[in-house]
This record gives structure tokens, C-alpha cells and sequence, in this order.
């Protein structure tokens, strides 16, 4: 199931699910019967080792008060996880 983006007439961006969305972010803007319309992209995070030692948010931003992270890279939220073997001990 490809996560698509819907944005809302408010600016929200939201994922669509089946016949429903989830909202990334607050919704305290969206009224009923507020206009949607698809976005054409895939729902996507930032990946980088720059992620490693920051605290974030479901969003992916930083809330350590350390500033922005940079990525240049970007990974679909729905792709399969790397195999067992290319993985890095814990």
C-alpha cells in the first residue's frame, strides 16, 4: 500500500489511507468539509547519520534544541527493512 500525500485546503499535509487520512501534524485548522486534494508524492522521511545522537519527533524533526538536521537522502515509510545480514550488530 503506497502511503500518497494529501494536502488540505488549511495547508496540512496529510497521508491517505484506504478512505482515510492521517494527519501529519496538529489539525486544529481543519473544519469540516475543508477541500483535499492529492499531492502526487509518496510519503517519505529524511535518512542520515546526521539522525544518529538527536532526539526527534514523529515528524522527524529534532526537539533536543541542538537545531536542524541536515539529509540528502530520503527513504519511502513504507519500504522494506534492510536484511538481517547487512545489518550492524546491537
Amino acid at each position: 500500500m503506497a502511503s500518497k500525500l494529501v494536502e488540505f485546503e488549511e495547508g496540512k499535509i496529510g497521508i491517505a489511507l484506504n478512505l482515510e487520512f492521517v494527519l501529519m501534524g496538529d489539525g486544529l485548522l481543519i473544519q469540516k468539509r475543508s477541500s483535499v486534494k492529492a499531492t502526487g508524492r509518496i510519503a517519505q522521511i529524511p535518512v542520515s547519520e546526521a539522525y544518529l545522537d538527536h532526539v526527534i519527533n514523529a515528524l522527524a524533526k529534532p526537539i533536543d534544541g541542538r537545531g536542524e538536521i541536515s539529509a540528502s537522502e530520503s527513504r519511502l515509510i513504507e519500504s522494506p527493512a534492510p536484511g538481517i545480514i547487512s545489518r550492524r550488530s546491537v
